[in-house]
């Protein structure tokens, strides 16, 4: 390749990376989400099960009254009818009474594990051995069992038993009174393998039982109850064993066994791939359910129609209608039981609660649902959008992408909340709209490192010739950089070092360049700390401005708190460089600045010629505040203040220093010198010379030349390390006595003709 050529293909390369990089990155970044959306981490799918749970919070399950009812064994019934555990001869009741009643099924959330203790045959061998015993042990041991009494209480009723499934390894295994069948699939690759025993009721019990279910109940990632499942896998076993919610539903319609639909099926087959368990066929119902062959529950909270205590069957105004016809699951809500599980709507929700919610859904076929096709439905949606956004971001400005991005995630939440509001479907909103979120922001990274590249080269050019503060607003507005200005109200600072000359003859050009250097410096920072802007330095002098070229609605303000915190900084920057004098074993001269600030309209923006302009400001105010400064020498003051900037920080510690007619002006301004800040302002030794201050003024203007010498002696007698104002006093004591010497023409008004700059 000839050398020539290089530079030649670079560009080109460069033209080609710089055309596609919007375009490549966020189809890369689309290409990793999908990935990501496809594998589904957990972080991923708890996110989604936060919005599902919001949707549930917005929209909780409408309560519908079906034949479904708790019979709770509470705290009130514990304190009428007995601690529990109760004996079985009593549970043997509630459940001849709940027969009697008409129930059509009662599944209990209770595992009865081991022999009741209060049984006959387990009380005689507590007794002592006495002849009064002996005499009654025949006819005791001629009681029946109360363990036996239950199970044949249970026989004659319609009875669903609970036990508690183990992660533990143990030989107990579940009776199953039902059988199943499936289609598609084996339903038993999709249950998680958690659970190797059982803990289960006495076999007697067990046995007499119409059915038998699982009260098992596995909590996300958050500790809520969200998923219930229908369907459990013990090791060891063949086929599934159910839950009691799916057990008392079948009990109550009489049905043999439970058909479970999987991936494979013909129903299912349409969307290919093992996606797992889709449904569960129960008796007349088809409860769908997720890949694991658990039901969403969805929630209506807590709701008093469901629930009768226990003690409310035996009065004798119960009505039956509330349990004839009824699954009727008992269980307890006692806080003592501890019972309770964290749900969407309620944080100590009972157990047995969560059950009968189940049943009811499935009984009204309310059911929440996110069928085995969402995920594909939310991919494509993802894919397509995610290349709509690549394609179209790069060719909009940020304000456009910004739009874009709002638009995509509005609309995916809003059809995921339509779908779940008038489907019952849950679509996941966050991850597409996240995705559209960060590609926007990397496209629109992209293009801000594209702009600032740009911007670069406009500050890089005129870095050097203008202050950082326009340099941005340039980079930012390129059409500002033409001639002209505009009108606008101002503060503006000259600051300039007291006897300079005396002081630039200790030092040679370079060591006087770098003094003004150290001086300058730490100015500057503290102009620009309080948002001014630097216009020149003319020699020892600083030019300031606040309120352009960016707005400061407390530019007066802020120019005053700057000159205080400058004179402040002279206060330790000369015992530092007294120090450093000391060391050297030269002599210090300490550094003394007078600054003038003045507000008013004044006409700021680029002056100068077409070859060569600066950014600047002109004006009468301009020329007073340069005059101030002159004038601080003369008052013995540091900072002076014209009329409008001193009107402006009232509440400061300000003082009237005349009336004065500035060299080359033929209006005379009221001038004032700045002492300290608004809390200075409020202490009552200031408020007093204030006001004798004041008096001061009125007699020397109305030409009582003693009561005015009086007054300065009072007002000297006020006079503190922080005002030092004993110069100005004196400046006033010169005066009077001129003025008896040779009294002012009567026209004479109290205004001071300035003879200099």
């Amino acid at each position: 390749m000839n050398p020539k050529d290089i530079p030649r293909h670079f560009r080109l390369v460069r033209a080609f990376v710089n055309h596609w990089i919007p375009v490549l990155v966020p189809a890369a970044l689309l290409c990793a989400a999908l990935a990501l959306r496809i594998t589904c981490p957990p972080a991923l799918e708890e996110a989604q099960l936060r919005v599902f749970g919001v949707f549930q919070r917005l929209r909780p399950r409408a309560y519908q009254p079906v034949p479904v009812r708790i019979v709770d064994l509470d705290d009130e019934t514990l304190s009428r009818l007995g601690q529990w555990p109760w004996p079985r001869t009593q549970v043997a009741k509630l459940v001849s009474r709940l027969a009697d009643l008409g129930a059509a099924v009662v599944a209990f959330d209770i595992v009865f594990a081991e022999p009741d203790r209060t049984s006959p045959a387990r009380i005689l061998p507590l007794w002592p051995s006495m002849p009064e015993v002996e005499a009654l042990r025949a006819r005791l041991e001629a009681l029946p069992d109360h363990d036996q009494v239950l199970a044949e209480a249970i026989g004659r009723a319609s009875v669903v038993t609970g036990y508690f499934l183990s992660p533990q390894p143990g030989a107990t295994q579940p009776a199953v009174k039902a059988g199943f069948a499936h289609a598609g699939d084996d339903p038993m690759d999709y249950l998680p393998r958690w659970f190797r025993s059982a803990v289960t009721d006495l076999a007697p019990i067990e046995s007499a039982a119409a059915g038998n279910g699982s009260f098992n109940m596995v909590a996300e990632a958050d500790g809520l109850i969200r998923r219930v499942p229908l369907l459990f896998r013990v090791e060891g076993r063949p086929d599934p064993v159910p839950s009691l919610a799916a057990e008392a539903l079948r009990v109550a319609q009489g049905a043999a066994m439970y058909v479970v639909t999987a991936s494979g099926a013909s129903r299912e087959r349409l969307f290919g791939g093992h996606t797992g368990i889709a449904s569960v066929k129960i008796g007349a119902f088809v409860v769908p359910t997720d890949a694991q062959g658990r039901v969403w529950l969805y929630d209506t909270g807590q709701v008093p129609e469901r629930t009768v205590p226990i003690w409310r069957l035996f009065e004798p105004d119960f009505d039956p209608a509330s349990i004839e016809g009824h699954i009727v699951f008992v269980g307890t809500s006692a806080p003592g039981l501890k019972d309770q599980r964290a749900t969407l709507l309620n944080p100590l929700a009972p157990g047995v609660e969560v059950h009968a919610q189940i049943a009811e859904q499935v009984l009204a076929e309310d059911f929440l649902r996110r069928p085995h096709w969402a995920d594909i439905i939310e991919v494509l949606y993802l894919a397509g959008l995610g290349l709509l956004l690549v394609l179209l971001l790069p060719r909009l400005g940020a304000a456009w992408c910004a739009l874009v991005a709002l638009l995509v995630a509005a609309a995916a939440f809003g059809a995921s909340w339509q779908a779940f509001t008038r489907a019952r479907l849950m679509l996941d909103p966050v991850y597409p709209s996240l995705v559209a979120l960060v590609v926007y922001m990397i496209s629109s990274l992209i293009t801000y490192l594209r702009t600032e590249a740009e911007r670069r080269q406009v500050r890089h050019a005129f870095s050097r010739y203008m202050s950082p503060v326009l340099v941005e607003r340039l980079a930012e507005n390129p059409h500002l950089l033409k001639l002209g200005g505009e009108m606008r109200e101002m503060t503006l600072l000259f600051a300039d070092i007291r006897g300079f000359t005396t002081i630039s003859e200790q030092f040679d050009a370079q060591g006087l360049t770098r003094f003004i250097n150290r001086f300058l410096t730490p100015m500057t920072d503290i102009i620009m700390k309080h948002h001014g802007t630097i216009d020149k330095y003319m020699g020892d002098c600083i030019m300031a401005f606040w309120n352009a070229p960016l707005d400061d609605p407390r530019h007066a303000r802020n120019g005053c708190v700057a000159a205080l915190a400058m004179r402040d900084y002279l206060v330790e920057w000369n015992k530092q460089m007294a120090a450093e004098a000391e060391a050297a074993g030269k002599p210090h001269h300490a550094l003394h600045v007078g600054i003038g600030l003045n507000t008013g309209n004044c006409c700021v923006g680029n002056m100068g010629s077409d070859q060569r302009f600066d950014y600047s400001v002109i004006g009468d105010d301009v020329n007073l505040a340069s005059r101030l400064e002159g004038q601080s020498k003369v008052y013995g003051a540091d900072i002076v203040l014209g009329p409008s900037t001193a009107e402006q920080v009232a509440d400061h510690a300000i003082l009237e220093l005349d009336l004065l007619q500035v060299k080359g002006k033929t209006k005379p301004v009221r001038i004032f010198a700045l002492l300290r800040d608004a809390a200075f302002a409020q202490q009552p030794e200031f408020q007093a010379l204030r006001a004798k201050h004041g008096q001061l003024l009125a007699a020397y203007r109305g030409r009582q030349w003693d009561d005015a010498l009086r007054l300065i002696e009072e007002c000297l007698a006020l006079d503190t390390k922080y005002t030092r104002l004993r110069a100005l006093y004196a400046l006033y004591r010169a005066r009077i006595e001129a003025f008896r010497a040779s009294p002012p023409a009567p026209e004479w008004d109290g205004v001071t003709v300035a003879t200099s700059k």
